[in-house]
């Protein structure tokens, strides 16, 4: 479990959950920002005369500004509260959007490392996890699936509607139309609900939720030498986590595929991981963060090798269906290890360390199955790749549930 506190004495109410929504209603509209360049990989590269991992680069910055930036973000969201990191978040996002599709190499890269990136996704997502964090403890990996589900339900909505207006209008327009959607849709609704503060620490409920003390040794280990393992283990899930949603569309049409089936294919591998990662939040509810993150990191890796191996329609969609509810739990499995393992008030800059290095290895995920395409024409090889860094995170992972277990048991047979 991830509290012991009890369904009498917890700071869960109604209220949670409706923040917990607001979040989720939020990254659906922001987590769509960065899919278009997945959608639209071949055509963006054709238009630019460039390699594919140009456009890959582009995906992969996102994903690097969001994780960097969103340590420092985390922090300023203590200091001015999460609802004007999260205007500003989707402003930058907006402006992104529209720098991107001006039709150049730079504004490609800068409009999406720098806007999407370092000052937009960092202002919404990690301050998000950390504030809905603290609204919950009994069901607290159940909320952090909910909101992380933004990106399934972003991909499940979004990829068809942006591959009929790239047929339409083309991707710089359909970029325009998305970033006014966005700013119009999120920002009145980010000022109306996300101004309250979560439950005060005065309350007996609030200091259970509150964590460990500060200074606590971790699995049998220093806090930070813990952390610095919780940090690497997510670099090494998250690169090939990265690979399917970025060149899923892509590596449908290099075997003969329409892109509007490529693009049906990523909307179904979101839309499943939208409802496993409600049955992975239980899970981990029940079994511990760490446990899941083991679990959930063995499914992915299963699908990542079919990826290697299969070429047909069917296969392709019958492997991303696999991906879908395999890969969905990680992340929220993580933030919930974090907050169950650290003091909440530590949660504002550990919860975005963890992030900075699991979005470092989406970024380069997606950056190195173009530069591998490239290089050898086909994406075999980066889906080895891929699977190979996804056993070092299983080796990793599977190392910290062993301490886990054994610090459990000491008291017990002393």
């Amino acid at each position: 479990m991830s509290s012991s506190t009890t369904a009498a004495h917890s700071i869960e109410t109604r209220t949670s959950w409706v923040i917990a929504c607001v979040a989720l209603a939020v990254l659906s509209f922001t987590y769509g920002a960065p899919l278009i360049v997945a959608v639209a990989l071949k055509p963006i590269a054709a238009t630019l005369d460039v390699p594919r991992a140009i456009p890959s680069l582009a995906a992969a910055l996102v994903w690097f500004g969001t994780g960097s930036g969103g340590i420092a973000m985390g922090l300023f969201a203590d200091r001015i509260g999460v609802r004007w990191t999260v205007l500003g978040g989707t402003l930058m996002i907006g402006a992104g959007l529209v720098l991107s599709a001006l039709g150049s190499t730079w504004s490609l890269l800068l409009g999406h490392g720098l806007l999407l990136g370092l000052l937009g996704g960092a202002g919404v997502f990690p301050p998000l996890l950390v504030y809905v964090s603290r609204w919950f403890d009994r069901r607290r990996g159940t909320a952090l699936a909910l909101i992380s589900s933004g990106q399934s339900v972003a991909g499940t909505i979004w990829p068809p509607l942006f591959q009929i207006g790239i047929d339409r209008i083309g991707w710089q327009r359909t970029m325009v139309g998305f970033a006014v959607i966005v700013v119009v849709a999120v920002v009145p609704f980010a000022f109306l609900f996300l101004r309250l503060s979560p439950p005060g620490a005065g309350t007996p409920a609030a200091i259970a939720a509150a964590g460990p003390p500060s200074g606590t040794p971790v699995l049998g280990l220093r806090p930070n030498t813990a952390m610095l393992l919780l940090a690497i283990a997510p670099f090494f899930c998250c690169i090939p986590m990265a690979m399917p949603t970025a060149h899923l569309v892509a590596l449908c049409t290099d075997h003969g595929i329409s892109p509007e089936h490529g693009a049906l294919m990523l909307s179904m591998l979101l839309g499943l991981a939208f409802v496993s990662r409600q049955f992975w939040g239980w899970v981990a509810d029940n079994l511990g963060g760490l446990r899941t993150v083991l679990v959930g990191s063995v499914a992915q890796a299963v699908a990542i090798l079919l990826y290697a191996l299969v070429q047909n329609e069917a296969g392709l969609f019958a492997t991303s269906a696999v991906y879908g509810l395999g890969f969905a739990g990680i992340i929220p499995a993580y933030v919930l290890a974090i907050r169950d393992l650290y003091p909440s008030r530590e949660a504002s800059w550990r919860i975005p360390i963890m992030l900075l290095t699991g979005m470092t290895g989406m970024a380069v995920g997606s950056w190195l199955g173009g530069a591998m395409f490239d290089h050898f024409g086909h994406y075999r090889p980066a889906f080895e790749v891929a699977f190979v860094s996804n056993l070092i995170n299983i080796v990793l992972v599977g190392a910290l549930v062993v301490r886990q277990q054994q610090v459990r048991m000491r008291p017990v047979f002393g």
